[in-house]
């Protein structure tokens, strides 16, 4: 689908206007938006715009990494939203110059449609152009990252706040998978805004490079949340792993212990099992009951010289 929005030197906005009449001397600029188009609206892009066929590529290729290219006559601009379900990147393609702005993209966008509504509130689209429209559509793009990246972030304060022998490993990294996913999205934005920042090739007002620069400020609060809660689940495996270690050696102590005593036990037992005739030991009347005996009083010295050494607390 495509649909077409257009201000008129009086700075009137018309909806619906013709791609033959957008270049007429009455119009000031214009916004074209190419909703999940067709093969056929497609070609728009290079019959009518006549746009850079490698600009043109990267929209037909999805999925691009967010980037800023140049061109004699005018920008392009590959930018990432999130789906708030799966946390995957939705690629959205702005072509922009100063008298007009093109939007590209495969899926449905909340951000773009939110913008495209606020250019036909009077009160809001006076003086707008085609730089602030980008500035608004970046802007929603960015602010969408913030109710994922929380979400996350308070399944993982739930989460830390279980013991750590209780938690379940699978939730820690499927917690741990999504803050990557949203790395991959929100890392190259912030790059891109860098690079809109510092750009002396993108005409961009100082009036308005004041909003980038609270986008990009943004970008730098999401980065730290995402790094701050990666570290945090780094800590919390960490943890889990040294509770099970510990954990493990004490049981391997406890069955060190056990095994250590009955070593004697079993020496004395096998010494009187052997079937030899001449052994003294085997004729006496209580020599099974001595033999139980001296097997006891090994066995509870040995408890006893371990219980003192500590052996059998939790903490060693």
């Amino acid at each position: 689908m495509i649909r077409t929005a257009a201000v008129t030197v009086d700075q009137t906005v018309l909806r619906d206007v013709p791609l033959e009449e957008l270049r007429k001397e009455h119009i000031l600029w214009y916004w074209v938006d190419l909703n999940m188009p067709t093969d056929q609206e497609t070609n728009v892009l290079h019959d009518f715009f006549a746009f850079h066929p490698l600009a043109i590529e990267d929209c037909l290729h999805f999925i691009q990494r967010p980037k800023l290219d140049y061109y004699e006559d005018h920008n392009f601009m590959v930018i990432q939203s999130v789906n708030q379900q799966t946390l995957s990147p939705e690629e959205i393609d702005i072509f922009w110059c100063a008298n007009y702005i093109v939007t590209f993209h495969h899926k449905q966008s909340l951000e773009i449609d939110t913008v495209w509504e606020k250019l036909f509130d009077t009160k809001k689209s006076k003086n707008l152009n085609p730089v602030q429209i980008l500035y608004h559509l970046v802007d929603k793009v960015v602010d969408q990252f913030f109710p994922s990246v929380y979400q996350i972030e308070d399944s993982l304060i739930q989460l830390e706040a279980e013991d750590a022998d209780q938690y379940k490993t699978d939730d820690l990294f499927e917690i741990r998978k999504e803050l990557l996913k949203l790395r991959r999205i929100i890392f190259p934005m912030r790059e891109l805004l860098y690079r809109v920042l510092n750009s002396d090739r993108i005409q961009v007002p100082k009036k308005s490079k004041v909003y980038f620069k609270d986008i990009y400020d943004h970008l730098l609060m999401l980065t730290e949340l995402v790094e701050s809660n990666r570290e945090l689940t780094k800590d919390m495996r960490d943890s889990y792993l040294s509770v099970n270690s510990n954990r493990m050696n004490s049981i391997m102590m406890t069955l060190t212990v056990i095994t250590t005593i009955f070593m004697p036990l079993t020496f004395i037992a096998g010494i009187y099992g052997m079937n030899f005739d001449y052994m003294p030991e085997l004729h006496w009347r209580y020599g099974y009951f001595i033999a139980l005996g001296v097997m006891a009083c090994i066995s509870v010295a040995m408890f006893m010289f371990f219980w003192r050494k500590g052996w059998f607390k939790q903490d060693h």
